[in-house]
């Protein structure tokens, strides 16, 4: 089984976060949004993950490529980096991994969290992550008959056709058949809104007789924008005490202070006359120090002095002293 993960836009709903760090990296309760991606979908396979292939913008450095290989190795697979320079769809993006669509593989885009319980049908030609969502008219919808089987695939539908939003993760029992439908995009320049489209492949292959099956969700969690990563934040770490999975280093040094769970605190954390949760993920190496904070995600080496902090979300290497509460500020800013 493969993994392929399209993640070359940088996420400028999350600026300023992601002006350094491609959203992708961005930290959930301690651990890349795209790395937390990826174990959830191994959990859902229950298969041997052989290579993860990863299209980045080739601008995102090569640090970034290391990691992005780094995560991969940590399940057991080959990390394979391919680029995407020209934003032109779904359907170009995927097909810049071609030489890993090879039997079957996973599609899942990089911005995106879910916890789901489900035994996937890999006698399906191919399967759609889903969730029921309250208003469908914001999303991809699919359709199905009375077998549970996916007819048709919906864009925003303004008339009501069904509440099973799509969450951006496919399956294909052949990887070699969805590159065909991708390269006949491509060759005979079919474009919708100016790039090529993910769903005109499925469209076509639904045509061809190919059976499409659901996989339900239970949780989809967003990381558009600050406030709906800081959500998602408090709601990973809920569920990581759920599991029994609340960590705190045992390298923090705590003066004076109380943590409130579920938090994830990194390695050399420091806490002075702090009090810290609930929903809270401090990284490595930061220090707060008089201040409370809830419902907040601070990243790696930062200083907070004197705050009230809620619903905030700090960068790395960042300085903050003051009053306000619901802040957003980047890697390396200071605000005295």
């Amino acid at each position: 089984m493969k993994i392929i993960v399209p993640m070359a836009g940088r996420g400028s709903r999350l600026r300023p976060h992601t002006l350094t760090v491609p959203k992708p990296l961005i930290p959930i309760a301690g651990k890349p949004i795209v790395h937390r991606l990826v174990e959830d979908i191994a959990k859902v396979l229950n298969d041997t993950i052989d290579e993860i292939a990863f299209i980045i913008h080739e601008s995102f450095g090569k640090d970034v490529e290391k990691d992005l290989v780094a995560i991969a190795e940590k399940l057991g697979a080959k990390g394979t980096i391919c680029y995407q320079n020209e934003a032109l769809g779904t359907a170009h993006a995927i097909l810049c991994a071609k030489e890993a669509m090879q039997g079957p593989i996973v599609v899942a885009y990089a911005d995106t969290l879910f916890r789901a319980d489900f035994n996937l049908d890999k006698n399906a030609d191919s399967v759609i992550w889903v969730k029921q969502v309250e208003d469908p008219s914001a999303f991809g919808v699919v359709k199905m008959n009375e077998q549970k089987q996916i007819i048709d695939f919906v864009e925003k539908p303004k008339d009501f056709v069904s509440d099973l939003a799509i969450i951006g993760i496919y399956y294909f029992k052949s990887g070699e058949t969805l590159r065909s439908e991708l390269e006949y995009l491509l060759d005979n320049n079919i474009i919708k809104g100016g790039e090529y489209q993910l769903t005109d492949a499925l469209e076509n292959m639904k045509q061809k007789g190919m059976l499409f099956m659901p996989g339900q969700v239970d949780e989809w969690m967003d990381c558009g924008n600050k406030n709906v990563t800081v959500d998602t934040n408090n709601r990973m770490l809920g569920f990581l005490e759920a599991e029994g999975a609340n960590y705190v280093s045992s390298t923090v040094v705590n003066e004076g202070s109380t943590i409130i769970p579920p938090c994830y605190i990194g390695d050399n954390v420091v806490l002075k006359n702090a009090t810290v949760g609930p929903n809270v993920s401090l990284g490595n190496n930061t220090v707060i120090e008089n201040a409370t904070i809830k419902n907040s995600l601070v990243q790696t080496n930062s200083i907070i002095r004197n705050a009230n902090l809620d619903n905030a979300m700090v960068g790395n290497h960042a300085v903050y002293d003051g009053k306000h509460t619901s802040i957003s500020i980047g890697d390396y800013s200071v605000l005295e």
